[in-house]
C-alpha cells in the first residue's frame, strides 16, 4: 500500500519546489536583458521533447520543473527586457510580479467577498484609485478581467442591454430574436477586438456604420452619421498602429445630445489621463459611458490584467448578472463577479494594487511620460538615419518604413531573425510598415540607441543580400 506523506514532509517538498522555481526565475530575469529576442533554431527544435505520451504514472515535480526551465525558458520572447517592441506588451513591474506570486500561493477565487475578503477589499481600493488617477466620474465602477478584449465585450453588452431597455425590450429575459434594431457606429480603424465583441453579443460585424478616419487613423467626428438614443458609438484612445486618439470631446458631445452610448477602447492609451503632458489627447473622454483598458500594457502589470470601467454601476451589474441559491452575497461588501463576465476567476487586483501602491500617482505619470519620450527618441533617431516615420508620434507607437515596400519587409525579416530587438509588422495605408511599441518600464535610452543601430544593420544586410 502506498503511504501518504505526512503534512510536514509535504510542506517541506512544496517549499523546496518553490525555491527551485525562484532559482530558475532569477536565472531567467538575469538573462532576459541580454538574451536574443528570438529563440534560435536549436532551442526551438527542443520543443519536440514535449511531444510524449501522457505518463502512466507520476513524474517527480522537480524533474518536471527542470524540464520546463531547460526547454521552455530559451524558447520565450523575453518581453520583460528593454528591447522588445512588439504588440504593445509591457514588462512586468517587479513589485507587482512579487505580489502576484504571493497571490498565486493564496489561490483565491475573486467571485465573492465571502470567498476572499482581501481580494474584495483590493478590488474596491483599486477601483477608487483608478477612477481618481484617470479623472473619471466618481460613481464609476470597475470590473477586473483578463484583458481589453473581454473588457470591450463587457462594455458593449452593457450598452446593448441599455439601448434595448430604452425601447422596452428586456434582452436578458427575451433574447435577441425579434428585438428592436440597435445602431453601431465605429471609426474605420476600429480594433479587431471590437468586431470580435460585436460578433459575441449578436450585433454582427457587417451591419456597423463606418465613420471615415484621417491619415493618422482618427475618426473624423464631422463625418459621423446623425446619432439617436438607439446608437452605440465605439471610439478609441490610441490607435493600435499609429497611437492616434479619436476626437473624444466632439464624439461625446454629439452622443450626449442624441442620448447615444459611447464606449472608449483605451487598451493602452487611456493611461494618458495620468499624465499632465498627455491628458489633452483624451479631452472629453470622461463624458463617455464605458471604457476598456489594460493594466498589463502601459501600466506594466503582469499579464492577464484588464479593466472594464462604467459610469453606470447598476447597468453593468445588470448586464453581468448571475443567480443561484448557493451564491452567497455579503451586505455592504464588494462581490466582484457582478461587474465581470466570469464567475470563478483569479485575484487580478492584487498585483494591480501592488503596482499602484508602489508607483503612486507620480510614478505612473513618470512611466507614461518616459515611454512617450522613448518613442519620440526612437522616431528621431531613425529619421536621422534615413528611415521614414509614417505617423505623428503622439504616444508610444512608431511606424517605420524604408524607401520601398520590399525593403521595409526585408528589414523587418532581418530584425526578427537577428534577435537584437523585436518589432512586429503591419499594413498602413496599403503599404507595409514596421510597428514599434515602446511599452516596457525597463527600456532605457541606451536600448533605444541599440534599436536604431539594429534597424540600420538590418537595412544594410537587406541591401547587400542577393
Amino acid at each position: 500500500m502506498t503511504q501518504i506523506p505526512n503534512i510536514t514532509s509535504r510542506l517541506d517538498a512544496f517549499g523546496a519546489l518553490l525555491d527551485q522555481a525562484r532559482e530558475y526565475a532569477g536565472e531567467y530575469i538575469n538573462a532576459a536583458h541580454e538574451q536574443a529576442l528570438n529563440p534560435g533554431a536549436a532551442a526551438l527544435a527542443r520543443l519536440s521533447e514535449f511531444d510524449t505520451p501522457l505518463p502512466d504514472g507520476p513524474t517527480e515535480a522537480s524533474e518536471m520543473l527542470a524540464q520546463l526551465h531547460d526547454i521552455g525558458s530559451p524558447t520565450t520572447l523575453p518581453s520583460t527586457g528593454g528591447r522588445y517592441f512588439g504588440f504593445v506588451n509591457g514588462g512586468a513591474h517587479p513589485p507587482a510580479l512579487a505580489a502576484k506570486w504571493l497571490s498565486d500561493i493564496w489561490d483565491q477565487n475573486a467571485a465573492f467577498y465571502v470567498m476572499s475578503p482581501i481580494t474584495s477589499k483590493l478590488e474596491e481600493v483599486c477601483e477608487r484609485w483608478i477612477v481618481e488617477l484617470l479623472g473619471l466620474p466618481k460613481q464609476t465602477v470597475a470590473g477586473f478581467v483578463g484583458g481589453t478584449s473581454t473588457a470591450i465585450a463587457a462594455g458593449l453588452v452593457t450598452a446593448r442591454n441599455e439601448l434595448l431597455t430604452r425601447q422596452g425590450w428586456d434582452v436578458a429575459a427575451r433574447g435577441l430574436f425579434g428585438a428592436p434594431e440597435i445602431r453601431v457606429v465605429l471609426g474605420a480603424q476600429a480594433h479587431g477586438a471590437v468586431y470580435k465583441a460585436l460578433s459575441y453579443i449578436g450585433l454582427g460585424r457587417d451591419r456597423v456604420e463606418i465613420v471615415p478616419s484621417d491619415d493618422q487613423g482618427r475618426m473624423i467626428a464631422e463625418k459621423m452619421p446623425a446619432l439617436d438614443a438607439h446608437t452605440l458609438v465605439v471610439a478609441q484612445a490610441g490607435d493600435v498602429n499609429s497611437g492616434a486618439f479619436d476626437p473624444l470631446d466632439a464624439i461625446c458631445e454629439q452622443a450626449q445630445k442624441a442620448g447615444a452610448w459611447v464606449h472608449v477602447d483605451g487598451a493602452f492609451g487611456l493611461w494618458a489621463a495620468a499624465s499632465k503632458n498627455k491628458r489633452g489627447l483624451l479631452r472629453g473622454f470622461e463624458n463617455a459611458d464605458s471604457w476598456a483598458v489594460d493594466a498589463h500594457k502601459t501600466l506594466n502589470a503582469p499579464y492577464d490584467c484588464g479593466i472594464i470601467l462604467c459610469r453606470h454601476p447598476q447597468k453593468l451589474a445588470s448586464a453581468m448578472q448571475a443567480s443561484g441559491s448557493y451564491l452567497q452575497r455579503t451586505d455592504g461588501q464588494r462581490d466582484g463577479m457582478y461587474y465581470v463576465p466570469e464567475m470563478s476567476r483569479r485575484a487580478r487586483a492584487t498585483e494591480l494594487w501592488a503596482l499602484l501602491k508602489t508607483m503612486g500617482r507620480s510614478g505612473v505619470e513618470d512611466l507614461v511620460d518616459r515611454l512617450c519620450s522613448h518613442a519620440q527618441s526612437m522616431a528621431d533617431g531613425l529619421k536621422t538615419h534615413g528611415f521614414q516615420i509614417k505617423n505623428d508620434v503622439v504616444f508610444n507607437q512608431v511606424l517605420v518604413a524604408c524607401d520601398t515596400p520590399e525593403l521595409t519587409q526585408a528589414v523587418l525579416t532581418n530584425i526578427q531573425e537577428d534577435g537584437e530587438i523585436w518589432c512586429g509588422g503591419a499594413t498602413w495605408h496599403d503599404s507595409p510598415v514596421i510597428r514599434v511599441s515602446i511599452c516596457s518600464w525597463t527600456t532605457t535610452q541606451a536600448d533605444i540607441e541599440r534599436a536604431v543601430a539594429a534597424f540600420c544593420a538590418a537595412r544594410e544586410r537587406a541591401k547587400t543580400s542577393p
